[in-house]
């Protein structure tokens, strides 16, 4: 049984935690934060995810709380027009073997959270950021803010995409600044027409602007999402808005999407970040995980979903690792090489599809919309085979 030490209790920190006590190691997660708990909204989960999540344990729960959602539509924000509609029920679910859902982060949280804490191989740790690392021949040590040392057998850097870890481990300074800015708000579902109550993540694309919304918390709340190419420099998280504020930065947005607009409360914004790709997110017995490794723009909806990929592959790459061992650090590095070109497609995919997909204009925007309308479904579901069916 090694002692697997993580830094950062987010999603991926705590995916880590559960799949490596699952091949019968012992883990550390050291959370910044006092209490364990996860900030935000709504979040995409494609078949890759509850693949991913099925090998954790916790597919079930994680499907209890979601809304398994019927198609992907893609509307012009302007005219109101759809444009084109993914189905997601009978075919697709037959062919990537899961389903496409929306949960609220704070569920699926949840389910990871229960997790760790039923399982006597996990201890979370809060009140504890990891600052640096040494390691030697036999061992690494994580430091914390308090000064206080930790020895493990592996430290595993889930902590985000402005990680201590990969500070110290990639040394690329700080994250990119992608100038799109987006506001976030969850309403009651209650609150909304019923008209417009769609079982189906919808996306208003428009030109430097999209609006996405969707079902989350079973149902109960709908959550919006609006992002505008702002050139935004300053890399804001949270930040909270006027109402008023948020509608005036979308004034061409047509009369349906505007009414869905016009009911959020408690806006925040976020000006969106992400990383080139690099080859290298390992160093001897420390290696990187979701954010840290491959931080992403949200246009493929694949963040935590690849960061849970890591998590798997992880835990069944250190399968039967014992304490001390010396190709501990080969094994990092197979788990490193084997989700560098998916990850690294993935965040650059992401970038493109914000630029050529969701936010293009003029005869760029007619352009889109007349390759959108050609595909059928087949080939639609063709083109994101390679994300949604998860690792072969």
């Amino acid at each position: 049984m090694a002692n697997i030490l993580i830094a950062g209790g987010g999603i991926g920190g705590l995916a880590a935690a559960v799949s490596v006590a699952r091949q019968g190691h012992r883990a550390t997660v050291l959370e910044r934060s006092d209490v364990f708990g996860e900030v935000g909204a709504g979040i995409q989960l494609g078949p890759n995810a509850f693949q991913a999540l099925d090998r954790l344990g916790v597919g079930a729960e994680v499907r209890a709380r979601a809304v398994l959602i019927d198609e992907l539509q893609f509307m012009d924000g302007t005219t109101g027009e759809r444009i084109t509609r993914m189905p997601l029920t009978g075919a697709y679910r037959k062919r990537f073997g899961n389903p496409y859902a929306v949960v609220h982060r704070g569920d699926l949280y949840q389910a990871l959270l229960d997790a760790c804490r039923a399982h006597p191989a996990v201890t979370l740790l809060g009140g504890h950021y990891v600052v640096r690392y040494e390691q030697d021949a036999t061992g690494v040590t994580a430091v914390t803010c308090t000064g206080r040392p930790f020895r493990g057998d592996v430290l595993i850097g889930a902590d985000g995409i402005r990680s201590a870890v990969r500070r110290q481990l990639v040394g690329d300074g700080e994250p990119r600044v992608s100038g799109h800015t987006i506001y976030r708000s969850v309403i009651p579902m209650e609150q909304v027409p019923q008209e417009l109550r769609w079982n189906s993540v919808t996306l208003w694309a428009g030109p430097k602007w999209h609006f996405v919304h969707y079902p989350i918390a079973g149902g109960k709340c709908l959550n919006l999402a609006a992002t505008r190419d702002d050139a935004a420099t300053d890399p804001v998280a949270g930040l909270p808005v006027p109402a008023e504020d948020v509608i005036a930065e979308f004034p061409e947005l047509g009369h349906a999407a505007r009414r869905l607009l016009e009911l959020g409360r408690g806006w925040r914004a976020w000006v969106l970040c992400d990383r080139d790709p690099v080859p290298d997110w390992t160093d001897g017995r420390v290696t990187l995980l979701g954010d840290a490794a491959h931080p992403m723009l949200q246009y493929a909806a694949q963040g935590a979903c690849m960061a849970l990929e890591d998590a798997v592959l992880l835990g069944e790459l250190l399968q039967g690792a014992e304490p001390g061992e010396a190709s501990l650090g080969r094994r990092l590095e197979k788990y490193n090489a084997a989700r560098c070109e998916r990850t690294s497609r993935t965040q650059l995919v992401a970038r493109e599809m914000g630029r050529q997909l969701y936010h293009p204009a003029g005869d760029a925007a007619r352009a889109r919309n007349r390759m959108l309308c050609s595909l059928t479904t087949d080939e639609m579901y063709d083109k994101v085979d390679w994300l949604h069916a998860g690792v072969r």
